[in-house]
């Protein structure tokens, strides 16, 4: 059986992305999950969860966005963190620091998932990384599908 792709999709370039991350908690460990929006439209365009923070991790996050996303001429919305700064440079992607305005959208989807996720304590109680993913993949998918 081959597994379902639940990564959110779209048919539109947007002239801004907003990126953040958010702490979730999985069988008590910290993870991140690393979102991608469009703020023009409050919908999600990419979503993975990592155990940590890094430059190699944000350039992953990068890469499979940029797979499925024309993000040449489209200007990434980001607060400090440097290691989304750095994969951003080094893949020759425009970026731009913000710390309210369009990135701030990302933020109130962040509210989101953690209002869904906090009947469970923002945790993933006895799940694989890959289970809460995947729950958080679909989840995604289901909150674009509420954005029309």
């Amino acid at each position: 059986m081959q597994k379902a792709d639940l990564q959110p999709t779209s048919d539109t370039v947007p002239n801004q992305i907003a990126v953040d991350e958010t702490v979730i908690r999985v069988n008590g460990e910290q993870c991140w999950l690393y979102a991608a929006i469009n703020p023009a439209t409050n919908k999600f365009l990419h979503v993975r969860l990592f155990q940590t923070l890094t430059t190699q991790l944000a350039l992953l996050f990068f890469r499979e966005l940029h797979e499925k996303q024309q993000v040449e001429q489209t200007t990434f919305l980001v607060d400090g963190a440097q290691y989304l700064q750095s994969a951003l440079n080094r893949l020759g992607l425009r970026f731009q620091y913000v710390r309210h305005g369009n990135r701030n959208r990302i933020e109130r989807v962040f509210r989101e998932v953690e209002r869904r996720t906090s009947s469970f304590a923002n945790a993933f109680r006895n799940a694989e990384l890959e289970t809460a993913e995947s729950w958080l993949q679909a989840f995604a998918v289901w909150y674009n599908s509420c954005q029309t």
